[in-house]
């Protein structure tokens, strides 16, 4: 890297089973079942690492309540996917999405932590407090609880599993044959927590991970996501369409880590980009073309539709967007942060609906053409201060994976922002964050 140069992170974003794009299944080669299969697990992995991306960055929807049989989504469980790409690599980050509203923090701390200790240090947990009201019906039924009810969950949920990932202190395994001594019991602790919605003893059932506990990831945009974030977090991934509002996130984000006692360099801030690339302009249009019109117009207005919370009937091709119908965030109950980066790219560009559906990327900052294209993007928000690295949201797998390694990489690397190997081995380290300070038992 040239010096003073940002150094960016790159992490690749898989969703909804076979690609970001809901389309994807539709327009790229191979069955529409291989989002069951490990080989494409397999190969997005050893892509991913042969192109130095930080991360792998898995998402999970719990449930196929919201698409039914209209198609794949990303409903595998996270963990057991993440197992079986740790097996196969053995530099690259794994990152997976866990509820705090449909899990308990014992169980998922354990589990992240597993993972943690079979990869040598390669583990995110993805923190998401559910919106999806659909959720709970698979879990006894009754009424989904409300933004502040699950963010008050989320609090809790989070605080019992960082201490008991911290239960066992750094040295607390001993080992000592001769001595007949497996572990120090002076440095492993009960938590004892009794909270409001969590009764957990703990301690953990084995020794802390090797980069002190799993990386947590947190993509809460609203006021109480961000202060989650802010408290809790280590990265913070992101819906930014407009580069001013992306600055202006970061710099939020960053007081508000500094008010909580935390450097501001102990979070970063990873907007999603939702790529398409082509070796010419014209070949990455043709692949979004593609993408768009086996997924056709009418599915795209449901889907802007659920994005912002506005009725089909009132989303009409070639009108501005009504932004002027649009009730209150606080009476929204799908993303914020999603809905405040697309409105707001709508009106700021003025945009139809039209112009607005094959813009807004799926809710993510879009960017079609050529390696050369999406890096000028990239740079110019790295120097402006919007991002410390991106979340490539991937709009077709594999094949998006291939060409992000292929043609983007090269790219980046070449304008010197980003690395050209790995030089840590876990994913704290390779992020640049600081080891974890123990939280307090009890």
């Amino acid at each position: 890297m040239d010096a003073g140069t940002p150094s960016m992170i790159l992490t690749a974003a898989l969703m909804h089973g076979l690609g970001m794009h809901t389309g994807a299944w539709m327009a790229r080669e191979g069955d529409a079942g291989d989002h069951l299969t490990p080989a494409l697990y397999k190969d997005i992995a050893r892509t991913a690492e042969a192109g130095k991306l930080h991360a792998i960055f898995l998402a999970e929807q719990m449930t196929n309540q919201e698409v039914g049989t209209e198609r794949p989504c990303g409903a595998l469980d996270t963990v057991t996917v993440l197992s079986l790409m740790a097996g196969i690599t053995d530099k690259i980050g794994l990152v997976g999405t866990g509820s705090t509203t449909y899990n308990q923090p014992y169980d998922l701390a354990r589990r992240f932590a597993t993972l943690d200790h079979l990869s040598q240090g390669r583990v995110g947990w993805n923190s998401i407090a559910t919106q999806n009201p659909t959720v709970i019906e698979m879990f006894g039924g009754g009424s989904h609880p409300d933004h502040a009810q699950r963010y008050a969950r989320a609090d809790e949920f989070i605080d019992v599993v960082l201490k008991l990932w911290d239960s066992w202190e750094e040295g607390a395994l001993l080992g000592d044959k001769e001595a007949g001594v497996f572990a120090d019991p002076d440095l492993v602790h009960e938590i004892n927590h009794v909270g409001e919605y969590f009764a957990v003893k703990g301690p953990m059932p084995f020794a802390r991970s090797p980069q002190g506990r799993p990386v947590i990831f947190q993509a809460g945009s609203s006021d109480r996501g961000r202060d989650q974030a802010a408290k809790y977090a280590d990265v913070v991934f992101t819906a930014q369409h407009v580069l001013e509002d992306a600055v202006a996130f970061r710099d939020d984000m960053r007081r508000r880590a500094a008010e909580y006692g935390r450097h501001p360099d102990s979070i970063k801030i990873l907007p999603g980009m939702s790529v398409v690339l082509g070796a010419t302009e014209k070949d990455a249009q043709e692949r979004k073309q593609l993408m768009d019109e086996v997924f056709g117009v009418t599915a795209n207005i449901k889907k802007l539709s659920k994005r912002v919370g506005l009725p089909v009937e009132v989303l009409e091709l070639d009108q501005k967007f009504p932004a002027h119908l649009l009730g209150p965030d606080e009476e929204f109950t799908g993303s914020i942060g999603f809905r405040r980066s697309i409105v707001s790219l709508a009106v700021k560009e003025d945009l139809t609906v039209r112009e607005l559906i094959g813009s807004y990327g799926g809710g993510h900052h879009q960017v079609v053409g050529t390696a050369e294209q999406v890096a000028d993007q990239m740079q110019e928000r790295l120097l402006a201060g919007a991002a410390d690295g991106f979340t490539l949201m991937v709009d077709m797998l594999p094949s998006g994976v291939h060409d992000a390694v292929e043609m983007l990489v090269p790219e980046l690397q070449r304008r010197g922002l980003f690395h050209t190997d790995y030089e840590h081995d876990t994913l704290r380290e390779s992020l640049g964050l600081p080891t974890p300070s123990l939280v307090p038992a009890g």
